[in-house]
C-alpha cells in the first residue's frame, strides 16, 4: 500500500517525532475526517508498506533522522513558494527552505525531491510579473536538485474565501494562467533534467506543452521500489486529481504553517494550535488519545505488488 503523510497537515514539518515512533510501533491509528469517533488501525510494517509519500513545506527536523526509513521506500512532494510572512507566516524564509531541499536531494537523490509550486495566487504584489521571476530563480536554485515541478493552482473553497479575499485574491483569469505557463515552460525548458506537469486536470495546459502529472505517481513510485504494483486512481480525490490510491495517516486541523490559503484548517489557525496542544508524541493517534467510546477497526493492508511480474 502507498502512504501519504500527509496531504492533510504538514507530518515532516510539526510530528516528525511521532512519525518515527510510530514505524517503531509499527502501526499508526487514523480517525475517519468526516466520523471521528470511527478509527483505522493502519499497519507500518515495511512488508505491506510499499511506498511513504510525504508532503512538506519543511522536512528539515526529518534530515537527521531518514536512517529510520532504511527499511521503506519513500519520496516527497516539497512545497517551495515565494509568498513570505504575509501569506505563509510561520515559515523559515525562501532561502532556508531551498537550503532543506538541496540537503534532502544530496541525501536521497533528486529523483525523490519533487518540487511543488503550489498554490499559485495573484493579487497587486504577486502578479504574473512576480511569479515569472521568483519562479525563475527557485527553478534555477533547484536545478540539481530536483528532477520534477508541479504546478498548482489555487482553489477557492469556501471556508478559505474570507482569508484570500482579505489580501485581494480572486480567481485567476485564462489569460494569467497561460501567461504564467508560457513563462514557467520556458524557463524549464533551459534545465532538461527537470519535467514540468499541473498538478490535476483542473488547468490544462497540455496545448502549451505542460502535461497533466500525478502526485502520488505509479511511474515514479515503481522506479523507486524496483518492482510494478497494481493501483487504480485513487477513488477517495476529486474526480480531477490523478492520483493512484493510498492511505492518508494525517489528520486536518493540525498544520501550524500558518498559510492563509491552506485548505486543511477551514481558515481557522487557532483551531490548530489548539489541536497541536494535545498532540502527545507516544500515542498512536495523530491528536489526541483513544476514548472508551471511539471505535477501532484494522484496516486490511497489503502489498500492491504485482507478482505476476518479476523484478525489472
Amino acid at each position: 500500500m502507498i502512504i501519504s503523510a500527509s496531504r492533510r497537515t504538514d507530518i515532516p514539518a510539526f510530528y516528525s517525532q511521532w512519525f518515527f515512533n510510530r514505524i517503531k510501533e509499527g502501526y499508526v491509528l487514523v480517525p475517519n475526517p468526516y466520523h471521528p469517533k470511527m478509527i483505522s488501525k493502519i499497519s507500518l510494517s515495511p512488508a505491506v508498506v510499499d511506498c511513504f509519500v510525504f508532503w512538506t513545506k519543511n522536512p528539515a527536523p526529518m534530515l537527521n533522522q531518514l536512517e529510520k526509513l532504511q527499511d521503506y521506500n519513500y519520496y516527497f512532494q516539497f512545497t517551495l513558494n515565494p509568498y513570505g510572512e504575509k501569506l505563509e507566516n510561520h515559515l523559515p524564509s525562501i532561502d532556508k527552505r531551498m537550503d532543506t531541499f538541496k540537503k534532502l536531494a544530496d541525501k536521497i537523490g533528486r529523483e525523490r525531491v519533487i518540487w511543488r509550486y503550489d498554490p499559485i495566487l495573484t493579487n497587486e504584489e504577486y502578479n504574473v510579473s512576480f511569479h515569472q521571476e521568483a519562479f525563475a530563480r527557485i527553478a534555477d536554485g533547484l536545478k540539481d536538485h530536483t528532477a520534477k515541478c508541479m504546478l498548482g493552482f489555487i482553489d477557492h473553497y469556501q471556508h478559505i474565501r474570507n482569508s484570500v479575499r482579505s489580501f485581494n485574491i480572486h480567481p485567476l483569469t485564462q489569460e494569467e494562467i497561460e501567461e504564467m505557463a508560457v513563462s514557467f515552460k520556458k524557463t524549464i525548458d533551459v534545465y532538461p533534467d527537470i519535467q514540468l506537469d499541473t498538478c490535476t486536470v483542473k488547468v490544462d495546459l497540455r496545448h502549451l506543452g505542460i502535461p497533466s502529472g500525478l502526485c502520488i505517481d505509479k511511474e515514479l513510485i515503481e522506479k523507486i521500489i524496483g518492482y510494478p504494483i497494481l493501483a487504480q486512481k485513487d477513488k477517495n480525490q476529486r474526480n480531477i486529481c490523478n492520483c493512484i490510491e493510498s492511505i492518508d495517516i494525517g489528520t486536518y486541523e493540525s498544520c501550524l504553517n500558518g498559510c492563509i490559503y491552506c485548505y486543511a484548517i477551514k481558515g481557522n489557525y487557532n483551531t490548530a494550535v489548539y489541536n497541536r496542544r494535545k498532540h502527545d508524541k507516544n500515542s498512536p493517534l495523530l491528536i489526541g488519545h483513544l476514548s472508551e467510546d471511539d471505535i477501532v477497526k484494522e484496516r486490511e493492508m497489503k502489498s500492491l505488488w504485482d507478482n505476476q511480474y518479476s523484478l525489472f
